[in-house]
């Protein structure tokens, strides 16, 4: 059974860091690109961050830039996200995504990121 569980979120403070991190199971991950996304009530799912089977990332959301990054473990099959300097803007359910050309996007369940002014 293909399976992306993310874990980490929770409430934090504006100014506040937060990990978090996504383990993939009954896929190949290290074939897989992996991306963080999230959604904010009432808008539409945004991409922030893909990240290589190599490691390399492209951020791609520029409310983020400098402030988050992304990694990956292809030993642990496992992509985090690292979020620094947390806005109150930020608060959404945080997904992530495992893409492979020609497969279908396999996404997780989210978890809840809260960031308190």
């Amino acid at each position: 059974q293909v399976q992306l569980v993310e874990s980490g979120g929770g409430l934090v403070q504006a100014g506040g860091s937060l990990r978090l991190s996504c383990a993939a199971s009954g896929l190949s991950f290290s074939s897989y690109t992996m991306g963080w996304f999230r959604q904010a009530p009432g808008k539409e799912r945004e991409f922030l961050i893909g990240v290589r089977w190599s490691g390399e990332t492209t951020t791609y959301a520029d409310s983020v830039k400098g402030r988050f990054s992304a990694s990956r473990d292809n030993d642990k099959n496992t992509v985090y996200l690292i979020m620094n300097n947390l806005k109150p803007e930020d608060t959404a359910v945080y997904y992530c995504n495992a893409h492979y050309v020609g497969s279908r996007d396999v996404w997780g369940q989210g978890t809840q990121v809260t960031v308190s002014s």
